[in-house]
C-alpha cells in the first residue's frame, strides 16, 4: 500500500501531523520504535493512577487557539503547577520566587520589604564582581547572583542547577538564566499562562484521539528499514534526532537525559502533599520527586485510592543509546545544528518537526503550534 505520508514518531509532533493530514484526506502511516504511542508524554494507568512515565508534563499556554484545539480532543482539568523546594537548610520554600518564598526565607511581609532585600543582595553581588573587574556576568553563577542575590541562589538555584546540568554553575553559560521570575505577590502558580491543565485520563488519551483512524505500527526502528519504509510514502515527516537522520555526519548533538525510580506506596494515599517537590541541596542525588496522583486528584479525592505512586527523577549526561530529553543549546551545539539544518533545508520530501528534529526546547503547546505551521501547506 502506498501512503501520502510516512510519519516517523508517534509523539506529540507526529500525532499532531497525522491528525491534521488525515482530516484533510491524506493517507498516513505512523511508526515508532517504542512499544507505545505518545513519546515522552506517554502516561500509563497503574493501580488507578495515571503515571507520567517520562517525567511530569503540565500543559500550559496563553494561545487560546491551541488551548481550544487540545480541549476539542480531550477535556483538560484545572491542575495548576505549584512546585515546592526542599532546600539545603531542610526547609520548604514555594516556587516560583514570590512573596511566600521571600517570607519563608527572610520573614519579610510586604513587596517593599522583599524588593529592598533583593536589591541589597543584588547590589552586593554586582559590587563584588565590579571589584574583580567583571563588567558582564560570564557564567550562570554570576548571572544568577546579579539577578537575585546570594540567599536565593545558594538555597534554591545553585545545587539544583548543577544536578540538572552535571557541571558547576560557574562553568555553565550565562544565557541559560538570562532572567528569573520574581513575583511580588503571594502567588504560587509557576506559569504565567492564561490556560493550564492535564488531560483527564492522561496524555495517552490525547494522543489516542489524535491518531484515531490512522495506521500505527509500533516497535518499528526506522533506521533498520529506512529504504523500505521510505518507499511506502511520497513524503516523510521526521520527528527524531536530526543528527541521527544524517548518520551523525558532522558529529553528535548533545542532550541532557533523565532517569526515574518509580515506586508504589501501599497504604499511603498522600506522600508529599504536592505533585512536584524539588530537592535543591547537593547531597540528594535526585532533582525532584513527582507524586503522580496529584495531577488528577484534588482535595479529598486523594484519599479515595489508598495507594500513591512516586518517581524520583535523576538528571544525567546523555550518551548514544540514551533517550534524549533536553537540547544543550550552547555555542558548540548551535553551530553544529546549523550544519544539519542546512542539509534539512535542501530536502524536498522530508519535513522535520518537533523538539528533537528541530533541536529546540519546545513546550508542548509550541510543539503543536510549530507542527501545525509546518504542515499547513501539505494538506
Amino acid at each position: 500500500m502506498k501512503y501520502d505520508f510516512l510519519i516517523v514518531g508517534a509523539g506529540l509532533a507526529g500525532a499532531t501531523a497525522a491528525h491534521e493530514l488525515t482530516k484533510a484526506g491524506r493517507r498516513c502511516l505512523v511508526i515508532d520504535k517504542r512499544a507505545h504511542i505518545g513519546g515522552n508524554i506517554y502516561t500509563e494507568e497503574v493501580d488507578g493512577i495515571n503515571v507520567h512515565k517520562y517525567g511530569a508534563h503540565i500543559f500550559h499556554t496563553s494561545d487560546k487557539f491551541i488551548w481550544d484545539y487540545v480541549n476539542s480532543l480531550v477535556e483538560f482539568n484545572r491542575y495548576t503547577n505549584c512546585p515546592v523546594a526542599q532546600a539545603p537548610d531542610g526547609k520548604l520554600y514555594n516556587l516560583p520566587f514570590n512573596m511566600n518564598t521571600f517570607y519563608q526565607m527572610w520573614g519579610v511581609k510586604t513587596p517593599e520589604e522583599a524588593q529592598a532585600k533583593i536589591e541589597e543582595q543584588r547590589k552586593e553581588a554586582v559590587e563584588k564582581m565590579s571589584a574583580e573587574g567583571i563588567t558582564e556576568p560570564r557564567n550562570l553563577e554570576e548571572q544568577a547572583l546579579s539577578l537575585i542575590g546570594r540567599d536565593i541562589y545558594e538555597k534554591l538555584i545553585k545545587h539544583y542547577t548543577e544536578k540538572q546540568w552535571g557541571r558547576p554553575c560557574s562553568e555553565l553559560p550565562a544565557f541559560i538564566i538570562r532572567r528569573l521570575p520574581v513575583r511580588l505577590t503571594f502567588d504560587n502558580n509557576y506559569f504565567n499562562d492564561s490556560y493550564q491543565g492535564i488531560p483527564i485520563g492522561g496524555y495517552t488519551r490525547l494522543i489516542e484521539r489524535m491518531l484515531e483512524g490512522v495506521e500505527v505500527r509500533l516497535n518499528v526502528n526506522y533506521f533498520e528499514n529506512k529504504a523500505e519504509l521510505d518507499s511506502l510514502a511520497d513524503k516523510i515527516i521526521y520527528t527524531g534526532e536530526i543528527d541521527r537522520f544524517y548518520d551523525y555526519k558532522f558529529g553528535h548533538l548533545q542532550y541532557r537525559t533523565v532517569s526515574f525510580e518509580t515506586e508504589t506506596l501501599n497504604d499511603t494515599p498522600n506522600y508529599q502533599g504536592n505533585a512536584v517537590v524539588n530537592y535543591t541541596d547537593s547531597k540528594t542525588p535526585f532533582t525532584r520527586i513527582i507524586e503522580h496522583k496529584h495531577f488528577e486528584s484534588f482535595g479529598n479525592d486523594l484519599y479515595v485510592n489508598p495507594k500513591t505512586i512516586i518517581s524520583r527523577e535523576y538528571s544525567k549526561e546523555w550518551k548514544p543509546g540514551d533517550e534524549p530529553y533536553y537540547p544543550v543549546n550552547d555555542d558548540r551545539n548551535s553551530s553544529l545544528y546549523a550544519k544539519y539544518k542546512a542539509l534539512a533545508d535542501e530536502e524536498t520530501n522530508v519535513i522535520f518537526c518537533g523538539r528533537l528534529a528541530e533541536y529546540r526546547y519546545y513546550d508542548m503547546h509550541q510543539v503543536i503550534s510549530a507542527t501545525l505551521d509546518k504542515i499547513s501547506s501539505l494538506k
